[in-house]
């Protein structure tokens, strides 16, 4: 989050109120202490005794903003809501711990949200792959998620149905900034609905848009935050709290903290006492791990003061979290992925063992120079295959690894990483370790023998980082783990354009990277491996004949049969990103207006948006980049039709999800 306030483009925000969080001895507010704490258990436990257990626990939903609005023949995420799952995993994870008797409750001891029990496995693999789920009398927790993957009418109209019938005391909503429009349209259905409703925005955009500087005594923020375009009118007030970072742990305190805030009979936040619960919460146990924020605004007040309470906590291990699933069911398709017998697209799940990349690419929201870069850790390789299991188990038939580089390019975790999922796919149930006989019966051991997978790797990764050798073995030992399919970032066949970029950074062979990429794609088919690849216009030098020499190239491997896929994009800026300040763009963004001219061609291409795209690209162009496309790569080109409706993983496909940074928080 440090990164943010080191942009001259940034202003400070006067009405920022920082609050101490670095060390336990936060100040309490006077309201909060164990006698009082002992008294309205008594309180709640009287009440429950009376009218139920039920009265213990209020109901929250989750939301996931999408990307897009639906026109005909618009690019869709297919994806699971991963971001959300990711950052909802500690505090569903300890809530349906705490399920049950009052007394018996040991972290969330007070009123709870309403997630009690998990999905059965009768339940997780009967679902479909609509993200609308019913909300029941008493629901599962994957039953308390909206994830509309469009935002049109129908959605609209689903959405204000469910606050009807649900009337959650809590939204939390995880958006990126080309979500954030709709965001802010779904809080202020909230508030219209449920006024009384406490709206939780998180994900990439606040991350973003907004960090604690300066000793962590200082806010910044960009003009197109969420608190900034609420305090100046350009958005109406409909957020109560902004969480921002690595924010698994400090979302658990939040909503902890809104639990003790709430009245026992109406199960209504008190916006102005939640602050004062956050800060006892923080004095008793210490700040949580990771580097996170949260953000309240003050409600005492129409001064649009707000209470920031940054973390900077201990290293969190992603292996040490619940698994993202473990409370939600697999729900993707991905049409790359299919029975080798009927052709049915398999259930896939979405799988991370790191959350950002490690090449700092100046275009790219993943990289390392703007997240902190965190793994799995400890046993790795061991956590990785039990983690593959657990997934199988949920009902996963594939799994794609959403990871910007599989295994962050170390060639060492994913050979020993291969060889254990080889061996453990190998064995008979009864070989196998004690930790996977636990997870795995008769029935998902079959499945786990079948199970296909693909994953992420870079051009350098392959060709530029070691030896060809190398790279082949590599890709022999994921084939023989399951893997079929590969997915590789091109970005752009032109020099001029990839001069620009972080990703060709040695020479190799002829020196070209057009070669570079036609050495990498040949290495990946020569072992039986499909190959997708992303290809993305409107980088820093780019031309109409840096377009069409890259949808030539493009063509020429296509033609070659070296490329199964291949997935155009726009660039589209994200408000941190270094080209958003080269070109301009970090004060004119606007990801905030409720309606936008969101018409053809930008509606071909992900995340594009009037107003957004790269300055590089006149309209002129993106039609031209759609039309050529469509002729030059035919069927090869990874296109969403109204027949499909779907699409395949990979970088252009499904956005940075599994990271947990795309979040409430």
């Amino acid at each position: 989050m440090g990164a943010l306030g080191t942009d001259e483009n940034c202003f400070e925000t006067p009405e920022m109120r920082v609050h101490d969080t670095t060390h336990a001895d936060t100040v309490r507010d006077a309201a909060y202490s164990a006698g009082v704490l002992r008294s309205r258990r008594d309180r709640l436990a009287e009440t429950i005794a009376v009218e139920g257990e039920s009265m213990r626990y209020f109901p929250v939903l989750s939301v996931l903003a999408p990307v897009m609005t639906q026109t005909e023949g618009e690019i869709t995420y297919p994806g699971d809501p991963m971001c959300l799952y990711s950052a909802l995993s500690v505090a569903v994870h300890r809530a349906v711990a705490d399920a049950g008797p009052l007394n018996d409750a040991r972290h969330y001891n007070d009123l709870a949200p309403q997630w009690t029990r998990y999905p059965s496995k009768e339940y997780r693999l009967r679902v479909q792959d609509d993200g609308y789920r019913p909300y029941r009398t008493d629901p599962n927790t994957d039953e308390t998620v909206f994830d509309p993957r469009v935002w049109d009418e129908m959605s609209r109209a689903r959405w204000i149905q469910l606050l009807r019938e649900v009337r959650p005391r809590v939204v939390l909503i995880s958006a990126v900034s080309p979500a954030h429009r709709y965001a802010l349209e779904i809080a202020t259905l909230v508030k219209a609905e449920v006024p009384r409703a406490f709206v939780v925005l998180g994900g990439r955009h606040v991350d973003e848009t907004i960090s604690v500087v300066s000793g962590r005594s200082r806010v910044v923020q960009r003009s197109s935050s969420t608190l900034a375009v609420m305090a100046d009118g350009r958005a109406p007030r409909v957020v109560d709290a902004v969480v921002t970072g690595e924010a698994y742990f400090s979302l658990d305190v939040l909503m902890r903290a809104l639990a003790l805030s709430m009245d026992l009979t109406g199960r209504w936040v008190d916006a102005e006492e939640a602050v004062g619960a956050l800060r006892y919460l923080l004095h008793r146990d210490g700040p949580p791990a990771g580097k996170s924020a949260i953000y309240l605004a003050d409600a005492s007040g129409s001064d649009g003061t707000v209470h920031a309470f940054p973390f900077d906590g201990s290293s969190v291990d992603l292996a040490s979290l619940p698994a993202p699933y473990e409370a939600f069911a697999i729900r993707s398709h991905f049409p790359i992925f299919s029975d080798p017998e009927t052709g049915r697209t398999l259930r896939t799940a979405h799988f991370m063992m790191s959350n950002s990349c490690p090449y700092q690419c100046n275009f790219c929201s993943e990289s390392s120079l703007l997240n902190t870069l965190n793994r799995f850790k400890g046993d790795a390789v061991h956590r990785g295959v039990d983690r593959v299991c657990e997934y199988v188990s949920y009902g996963a038939e594939s799994i794609f690894f959403d990871d910007s580089i599989f295994w962050s390019g170390r060639f060492s975790d994913i050979i020993s990483f291969c060889t254990e999922l080889r061996d453990a796919r190998e064995c008979a149930r009864a070989a196998l370790p004690a930790r996977y006989r636990e997870l795995l019966d008769e029935t998902d051991m079959a499945r786990f023998k079948r199970l296909q997978w693909g994953a992420q790797l870079t051009v350098d990764t392959l060709v530029a980082l070691h030896r060809r050798q190398e790279s082949a073995e590599v890709l022999r030992r994921m084939r023989e783990a399951g893997c079929n399919y590969v997915y590789v970032g091109v970005e752009s066949m032109s020099e001029q354009v990839m001069g620009h970029v972080h990703k060709n950074l040695r020479k190799t062979g002829d020196g070209s990277w057009p070669g570079k990429v036609r050495d990498a794609v040949s290495l990946v088919k020569d072992q039986g491996l499909r190959v997708g690849t992303s290809v993305l216009f409107g980088l820093e030098g780019e031309t109409r004949g840096s377009i069409d020499e890259t949808i030539e190239e493009v063509g020429k491997l296509i033609d070659n049969r070296l490329i199964d896929l291949a997935s155009p994009n726009i660039l589209t800026y994200h408000p941190a990103t270094p080209i958003t300040r080269k070109h301009g763009m970090h004060d004119k963004l606007d990801y905030h207006s409720p309606r936008v001219d969101n018409r053809r061609p930008y509606t071909y291409f992900e995340e594009a948006f009037p107003g957004v795209v790269s300055r590089s690209l006149s309209e002129d162009d993106i039609w031209h980049i759609h039309r050529e496309t469509e002729h030059r790569w035919s069927s090869v080109r990874n296109d969403t039709s109204p027949e499909t409706g779907d699409r395949v993983p990979g970088l252009g496909s499904v956005p940075p999800a599994t990271s947990g940074r795309e979040v409430p928080g």
